[in-house]
């Protein structure tokens, strides 16, 4: 009964206009064109009534056309189809889906409620989300849900909008996909990229606008562009609160909220309206492809925007509650929320597993991204009540996906529900984002006592955490500073966080920052501290990118953006979160700086190691891979309170698993207080040590450029000031 040979009804819109059925098929879920028109399924196991409503436009309140599905002709198993003759790319289109309303079982069903399709590919722009407060559960009445309401305004709710995916012209291009240990991250949002009047862009805010600033990303030297969330979500989650300095209402700027997980976010897109974002979406990729840059997406699997419990009924609660999402085993009515934000999907749960697969899958194959970075990842290493399992299916499954096997992937290594999985990380080729290489990165120029020994394995590759279970050291994602925190310039120049404009009494964000001031909170022009920040920040910027691992930096870090503070913007769609690249002109030195560490990163295998060190000379050069030395050049005392320490690197090829040799690096470093003089040991017979970097130094001699180096022949001893580092190399 369920071939698409079998006729089913033609139906009649409002305006007269007819349009032949048939039944349909299964699977692919979403709305896919065909030769004969546009093929709709969608998967309810609970469901006993769906509704397709077709829309003539994205402020229309009704549908046009409500075709309900015969379950004995549009329904095959769990999933519920339908074809339909003529229609095309550009239609509008929701659901309705009806079932048992009993909470307390998981079931949440409601005709009176329009959803999104969880495989709609675009949503439209120009319609708000409808938040009809009166939908949550009454707690002071146990019998008694609101959820199940006949007040609805579809005028105010986007609408799912059929999309071509097949004629768009990709010019040749491909998915990068460069090797870890070739990667450099450059993590950004969309708006904070391109918004500022000062970006000069004639697109700000979108995707195209990331397109014309191509030439500046390039510029700066990162392989890997890595964009906060795109998928979509609702903006004006927040709008209900207000910046009370200034009265205006706040948004959800981050975007960690996601409500459509194959729709790229249409307020991102010049013209958004009919799915026009995913050809913008995709001439991005395009152009970042042909210049060089891969495109790497945060995703957020593991909630949605629905919330709780007092919650919104948009699209997956809808639809089947009790298979989504993981639900209390005492009382179904309420979630589990190890995410933080009110829900927490089934991830394991063969259908939301088969979603995130086919999501990725279109990411990679329709849409050409080269990798994901998974927020708050142990989630989806939990089981239906909420327990951490040893092989969680879906990670192992995107690990082993045949399409995904070229695609990075990049876990957030723990949860809000207290799961911290760094080092861990089940799946196999799993990378992780480092927060222990960040966390004692920081004390150490900060200067805590007793860091020596903890600095030098991260500064090493962290083998530690990734080399027991056979990873490698580019499975460490390397970071100082991310979106969620202070920004490097706000590392140096705040001992506490200053959160008062996101309208929480600066409740929210991290107390635990490791910053320091340096003798004054916030912005000063005191010459003396202006340079000790000057030099901590190059002392930061040149620990992350010449050490072993893959690194990750924050945009804006290279011209010391600043948010005043405040390390959790996540609700500022203002220049407090915006890229002001006049500060291109204020900190030429810094930009500078990182550009050259960058090139030096690029150009030399030492410092792109696909191994771990062993602590042996492999070369017989009478020199072990790694040395490691106090300010005397001998052996170092781990136990040692003061952070004084030295360490050489051996650039002979077999050393380093390349095809040639490289340098030597000679590393000194001294975040204390004091000058000290460190004692070289020799270097390679026939060379002599030359000095390129010397955070101390004002620019350019900060960083010497290639062919350019400061000879050091004879040199016994480098006298290292206070906070700072000196990189030396073996030249002949």
């Amino acid at each position: 009964m369920n071939s698409s040979t079998v006729a089913s009804p033609v139906y009649v819109d409002r305006r007269g206009n007819s349009y032949e059925t048939r039944p349909g098929k299964a699977y692919p879920f979403g709305a896919y064109l065909t030769v004969h028109g546009t093929q709709f399924s969608l998967f309810s196991r609970h469901a006993t009534a769906v509704s397709l409503c077709l829309f003539e436009d994205s402020a229309d309140s009704d549908p046009a056309l409500e075709i309900p599905l015969d379950p004995e002709l549009n329904r095959t198993g769990d999933c519920w189809h339908i074809l339909i003759h003529g229609i095309g790319a550009g239609q509008l289109y929701l659901y309705r889906v009806d079932g048992p309303f009993e909470p307390d079982q998981g079931h949440r069903f409601n005709p009176f409620k329009l959803l999104l399709d969880p495989y709609t590919k675009a949503l439209t722009a120009d319609s708000k989300w409808e938040m009809n407060q009166a939908l949550g559960y009454d707690p002071n009445s146990p019998l008694k849900d609101l959820s199940r309401s006949e007040t609805f305004d579809g005028s105010r709710f986007p609408k799912c909008v059929v999309v071509d995916d097949e004629n768009f012209d990709w010019q040749g291009t491909r998915p990068l996909n460069y090797p870890l240990q070739e990667t450099i991250i450059y993590e950004a949002h969309v708006r904070s990229l391109t918004k500022h009047p000062s970006a000069g862009v004639a697109n700000p805010g979108t995707y195209r606008g990331i397109i014309e600033l191509i030439p500046s990303l390039k510029r700066l030297g990162i392989t890997s562009l890595e964009l906060l969330p795109i998928q979509e979500f609702d903006e004006d989650e927040y709008s209900h609160r207000s910046n009370p300095e200034t009265g205006k209402p706040l948004t959800n700027y981050w975007g960690y909220s996601t409500l459509a997980f194959f729709a790229p976010k249409a307020t991102y897109a010049a013209d958004g309206q009919r799915g026009e974002q995913v050809n913008e979406f995709k001439e991005m990729v395009r152009e970042l492809h042909k210049a060089g840059i891969e495109l790497i997406l945060d995703i957020v699997f593991n909630h949605t925007g629905e919330g709780d419990q007092m919650g919104h009924t948009m699209s997956f609660r809808g639809i089947d509650n009790s298979i989504y999402y993981l639900l209390s085993p005492d009382n179904r009515r309420y979630y589990m929320n190890f995410s933080g934000c009110g829900n927490t999907l089934n991830c394991n749960h063969p259908v939301m597993r088969g979603l995130i697969i086919d999501s990725l899958r279109y990411w990679v194959q329709e849409m050409h991204v080269d990798g994901f970075r998974f927020d708050l990842g142990s989630i989806l290493g939990r089981d239906e009540y909420g327990n951490l399992m040893e092989n969680p299916p879906v990670l192992d499954r995107i690990a082993e996906d045949p399409v995904l096997r070229d695609t990075k992937i990049i876990a957030e290594a723990w949860d809000a529900g207290g799961a911290y999985q760094v080092g861990s990380f089940p799946g196999g080729r799993w990378c992780e984002w480092n927060d222990r290489f960040r966390d004692t990165m920081r004390s150490f120029w900060r200067n805590d006592p007793h860091q020596v020994s903890k600095f030098a394995t991260r500064l090493s590759g962290s083998s530690d955490l990734y080399k027991w279970d056979g990873r490698k050291p580019y499975h460490s994602i390397n970071f100082l500073t991310a979106h969620d925190g202070f920004t490097l310039n706000d590392l140096v120049s705040y001992n506490s966080k200053h959160n008062h404009a996101n309208g929480e009494e600066n409740r929210d964000g991290s107390d635990n920052n490791n910053s320091y001031n340096y003798g004054y909170e916030g912005e000063t022009n005191d010459p003396n501290i202006v340079l000790t920040r000057t030099r901590q920040i190059k002392n930061f910027l040149a620990s992350l990118l010449l050490s072993t691992g893959t690194p990750m930096l924050l945009s804006g870090d290279e011209i010391r953006r600043t948010q005043y503070g405040n390390n959790n913007a996540y609700c500022h769609d203002t220049e407090l979160a915006w890229l002001n690249y006049d500060y291109e002109q204020k900190h030429p030195d810094i930009l500078r700086f990182t550009q050259l560490l960058i090139q030096l990163r690029k150009k030399h295998p030492v410092l792109k190691r696909q191994e771990f060190y062993v602590g042996r000379d492999l070369s017989n050069n009478q020199v072990l891979d790694i040395n490691w030395y106090n300010e005397f050049a001998q052996a170092v005392d781990w136990h040692r309170s003061e952070n004084l320490l030295a360490c050489r690197i051996d650039g002979s090829m077999k050393e380093i698993h390349s095809q040639k040799d490289d340098w030597d690096f000679y590393l000194l470093f001294n975040p204390g207080l004091y000058d000290q003089y460190f004692t070289l040991c020799d270097p390679p017979k026939g060379q002599h040590w030359t000095r390129i970097i010397d955070t101390s130094l004002p620019s350019p001699e900060d960083f010497r450029e290639p062919g350019n180096e400061e000879q050091l022949i004879g040199t016994r001893y480098y006298l290292v000031e206070s906070r700072s580092m000196v990189v030396l190399i073996s030249q002949r």
